[in-house]
């Protein structure tokens, strides 16, 4: 049976020669995506303004969240989540903060209270005060910064400084193009936001380190052949594989975002921004090249040395000539 085979394998495009392009367009809307954010904002969730959780379930079966969120919304209460969790008939309600203080907030909680009746039990009243949040969105901004030290710590080790300096270029690109797509949007910010940048660093970076794994090997193998030529035989190498894996995630996210409801809209909706276009797009257009201007290769001599296929290991393998046995050249010498 014939194996499938996405890209085949003398295939030779030419990567590295639209670097003159990548980088200027990446660098171009870096700037937007830092103006974005600094004169646009962005859509905080209650998680980082604070607000009121209520933790409820339902009397007579599985919750209606449609009718649920159609009767909140006409109590004029601002921004407000509704979230399924644990058994069908438990609801999390997050409703953003009330101008009015604490006062306010139980006004806010006691219409919820009346609007619902008393077809629901309710398990848990939260307030999350302007202290509490601004700790979340501190702590948050804390574990993204150690996560991307501790990444340039492993690949420093790993490979050589060049390399985890690449990756964490590319990857700080992938995280301001993310934050610039949120502030324009205006997703919601949450702690879900901030789950949806880790999963965006670790899966480009994850999809940088198979790339650079390549380049390192072939940089031992051949000794003579130019970088760029080099650095488009890697990503050749590993480009089945990439479009196999970003086509899959692609496909999930797409369901996730299409039928996920509105509780995991700005979680599948960064997802699908940051991993599927700017991830995709980053580990060959980005990661790749900048390691040219990072002065990988630099002290390499030019030549005409080809990477090795099958074809070509099959043509220059030593031929094996049999010998004839004893009693055949005692037969011959008679």
């Amino acid at each position: 049976m014939r194996l499938l085979r996405i890209v085949p394998d003398n295939t030779k495009f030419d990567f590295m020669r639209f670097r003159r392009i990548s980088f200027p367009v990446s660098a171009m809307l870096s700037i937007v995506a830092i103006a974005l954010y600094f004169f646009h904002g962005l859509n905080f969730g209650i998680d980082f303004i604070g607000g009121t959780l209520i933790e409820m379930q339902t009397k007579a079966g599985q919750a209606d969240l449609a009718k649920m969120r159609s009767t909140i919304n006409g109590l004029h209460l601002g921004d407000f989540q509704l979230q399924q969790f644990g058994a069908p008939n438990d609801v999390l309600i997050r409703i953003s903060e009330q101008p009015g203080g604490d006062q306010a907030q139980q006004e806010a909680v006691q219409k919820v209270r009346e609007a619902l009746g008393n077809d629901v039990d309710y398990r848990r009243v939260e307030v999350v005060g302007p202290s509490v949040s601004t700790e979340l969105l501190s702590y948050g901004t804390v574990g993204l910064l150690l996560a991307i030290a501790a990444i340039l710590i492993y690949l420093w080790f790993r490979f050589e400084w060049q390399f985890a300096l690449g990756a964490m270029i590319a990857n700080v690109h992938d995280l301001v193009l993310t934050v610039g797509f949120m502030s324009l949007t205006h997703i919601d910010f949450d702690l879900t936001s901030i789950a949806a940048l880790l999963t965006i660093l670790g899966y480009s970076l994850n999809d940088t380190v198979v790339i650079y794994d390549r380049i390192r090997e072939m940089l031992r193998r051949y000794k003579r052949m130019p970088m760029p030529d080099l650095l488009n035989a890697s990503v050749n190498a590993t480009l089945s594989r990439s479009i196999v894996t970003h086509v899959t995630v692609a496909m999930s996210l797409l369901a996730l975002l299409l039928f996920g409801g509105q509780a995991i809209h700005s979680f599948t909706a960064t997802m699908m921004f940051g991993v599927v276009l700017v991830g995709t797009y980053t580990s060959v257009f980005i990661a790749s090249p900048i390691l040219i201007y990072l002065g990988v290769g630099s002290t390499r001599t030019g030549g005409s040395e080809e990477p090795e296929t099958s074809s070509t290991a099959a043509a220059t393998a030593p031929t094996t000539v049999a010998r004839p046995a004893p009693a055949q050249r005692a037969r011959s010498r008679r």
